[in-house]
Parts: C-alpha cells; sequence; structure tokens
C-alpha cells in the first residue's frame, strides 16, 4: 500500500472512531465480542464470531422489488452525515463500515449507482487490492451476501484475519492450468469448493477470470451473474484470488422455525473461515457437524466441480 494512501484511511479511521458514534460504539462492542475457534484435521481452522450488529446484514430481503424500494444506503445522498470517505480515482469511496467484522473494515462503494455486478470491474478489484496491500479485498455476488445488490461495492477487512489466507500455502493444491506465471488452483479444502488464481500480470488474471465466469455461468445459478465469492489478497509481489463458486445463497437452517434455526447467511468472509453469527444462540449451537453440512448444502456439488476443473484443464 502507498504510504499516503495508508496514511489518509489510518486517519480516516481514527477520525471516524472519535467523531462517529455509531461507528465508535460498534468497534468498541467488536472488541469485547465472543468468538471461537474449531479445528478440522491439522489445516482447517473455522473461527465463530458472535456479532449482533450484523443482525441486518445476515437478514437483509433481496428480491428485486423490496431492494427497489428501499432507499440506497450506499448512495452520498443517503449516507449518515457523519460517515466521512476518501475518493479513490473518480470511481469509488472508502468508508469506514460502521457494523464492522474485522478490526479494521472498510467498504468500497462505487461513486455511480450501479448493480452488483463483477462484470467489467475485477480489474478493479486487483488495483485495489494491491493498493490496499494491508488489507484483504472481497466481493460478495448479488445473491451470496451482498448487503446492498443494487450499489456495487467492494469491502476490505485487515489481512490475516481470515484462516484461508495462511491455509493456502499449506493445503494441498491441484495445479489446473498455468498461462505464463498465471496458474490456476483448485483447493479442496475440507468441505468448500475453492479455485485460486495466482500470478503478477492483471491483464491475463482478468482474462483468466473472464474464462472462469464463462465456465461457471454453464454450471452454476446465473441470474443476474454466477453465484460466486471472491477473496483477493496482494503479497510477496503477486495477487492471490479465492473464488468460491456455489449452489445456494442460505443454508437450510436458515428457515428452520424456532430452536430448529440457525441463522448464518454466509458472504465471503464465512467462506474464509469466519462464521458471522448475530445471535448468541447461534454462535453457541455451531459445531463441526452442522458447519460441514451447512458448507455441503452452499458449495458446489463433486460431480459439477470435477466436470468445471475438466474445462479448466482443457
Amino acid at each position: 500500500m502507498s504510504s499516503l494512501l495508508y496514511n489518509h484511511i489510518e486517519m480516516l479511521i481514527a477520525d471516524q472512531l472519535k467523531n462517529w458514534e455509531t461507528a465508535r460504539v460498534n468497534y468498541t462492542n467488536l472488541s469485547k465480542g465472543l468468538t471461537r475457534e474449531l479445528k478440522f484435521g491439522d489445516n482447517i481452522r473455522i473461527k465463530i464470531q458472535y456479532n449482533p450488529e450484523r443482525m441486518r446484514s445476515s437478514t437483509a430481503v433481496r428480491d428485486p422489488k423490496t431492494v427497489e424500494r428501499k432507499s440506497c444506503f450506499l448512495c452520498r445522498d443517503n449516507r449518515p452525515p457523519q460517515q466521512m470517505g476518501i475518493e479513490y480515482r473518480n470511481d469509488y469511496i472508502i468508508l469506514i463500515n460502521p457494523y464492522p467484522i474485522f478490526d479494521k473494515h472498510l467498504t468500497l462503494p462505487s461513486l455511480s449507482h450501479s448493480p452488483q455486478l463483477i462484470a467489467g470491474r475485477f480489474t478493479d478489484m486487483l488495483e485495489l487490492t494491491k493498493q490496499l496491500s494491508e488489507y484483504s479485498l472481497f466481493y460478495n455476488g448479488p445473491n451470496c451476501g451482498a448487503s446492498a445488490p443494487d450499489h456495487f461495492h467492494f469491502q476490505a477487512g485487515n489481512k490475516g484475519f481470515m484462516p484461508i489466507e495462511d491455509e493456502f500455502q499449506k493445503a494441498e493444491k491441484e495445479l489446473l492450468s498455468s498461462l505464463k506465471g498465471c496458474n490456476t488452483y483448485a483447493l479442496n479444502h475440507g468441505f468448500r469448493k475453492v479455485l485460486v488464481l495466482c500470478g503478477s500480470d492483471s491483464l491475463k488474471l482478468t482474462m483468466l477470470f473472464n474464462h472462469i465466469m464463462r465456465i461457471f455461468s454453464s454450471y452454476l445459478p446465473s441470474d443476474p451473474e454466477p453465484m460466486i465469492n471472491i477473496i483477493s489478497l496482494w503479497q510477496d509481489e503477486e495477487w492471490s484470488i479465492f473464488v468460491f463458486p456455489r449452489q445456494k445463497h442460505r443454508p437450510d437452517q436458515y428457515f428452520l422455525s424456532a430452536k430448529e434455526q440457525i441463522l448464518l447467511s454466509p458472504a465471503s468472509v464465512d467462506f474464509g473461515g469466519v462464521l458471522i453469527t448475530p445471535r448468541q444462540e447461534d454462535y453457541e449451537k455451531l459445531n463441526k457437524e452442522t458447519i460441514k453440512d451447512i458448507f455441503e448444502q452452499l458449495s458446489l456439488e463433486d460431480k459439477i466441480w470435477e466436470a468445471i476443473k475438466n474445462e479448466l484443464r482443457d
């Protein structure tokens, strides 16, 4: 990260925590919150975070008619007057997220009100990831956890928080393709299906990603785009891009009644290994068996996963 941008972001965070009560209270509460960790074998960790302020995100209604009726909280005119930001190249604005998951949690919405679709934005994601190299950047598809499916945005959180970031180095990786230094790996990461794109050439990575999305469109629910979550890192002078293909938005447990319900609506951070539970009963209820079941519901079936990998090999 450039020292100038880093300093500006640090000053923004400090200013917001001093002068915006909502942000100050929620970040203070986050530091006092409950977390626990479960291990699956030697290399896989899942953290569980009890975070009641994420209730509005976990329960957000995302059907188009409901979204259309609501005012967009990412548009300039609808943001709280206390919320300040840093404009980035006349395309995005860097904001502190007032309902944090990370110790430092940013939201980066487009300055224009446009749909949450990654097409044409992946190069921006690579550039922002490199510029914000102390952070992990992530993207939630419109049907994969985005709290504002009508306004394009990325999010970012301090690097090292999500277990998958360092687990990738230790995991068994299956090399599917290599294009002059840009590699595509399949990571059969326990109960999550993951493609990992690694390389230092943004043009080649963008071409590779667009190719993958074309393949996904034949196998994944794709209205309005193939269901995916993305986590992006810049380290050791190259990008590591984690792409999680999905077949479902929310698990069956979300729709059960009363004591059987688990209010969990997984997005990128959850797939990265940190489950966000807005209710304490769900925080306490989650166990290895249930977590495995939830991710197996949301991730691709083995037959579809193998078909996608075969196409990438070709």
